[in-house]
């Protein structure tokens, strides 16, 4: 594991020290669980855009590659 340093004020650590203490917890382990929780958001958001992409153009192949016009895609019926 590596280590990090942070700077922030001391009236919100002692808040925070206290919050964590009542949930049980630590100032440390409540930062490293955002982090990760952090870092997993962003592989969703990746890997959710990588899916709409690879569905945009296997839709894309089955429609022979042909491409709509904007009044196709707008059209009412």
């Amino acid at each position: 594991m590596a280590n990090l340093t942070i700077t922030v004020d001391k009236e919100s650590l002692k808040k925070a020290r206290i919050r964590a203490l009542e949930e049980g917890t630590s100032v440390n382990a409540v930062l490293r669980d955002f982090l990760e929780s952090y870092v997993g958001a962003q592989r969703a958001r990746t890997n959710a855009v990588r899916r709409i992409l690879t569905l945009s153009r296997q839709a894309r192949s089955r429609r022979g590659g042909r491409t709509w016009s904007r009044d196709e895609l707008h059209e009412r019926r």
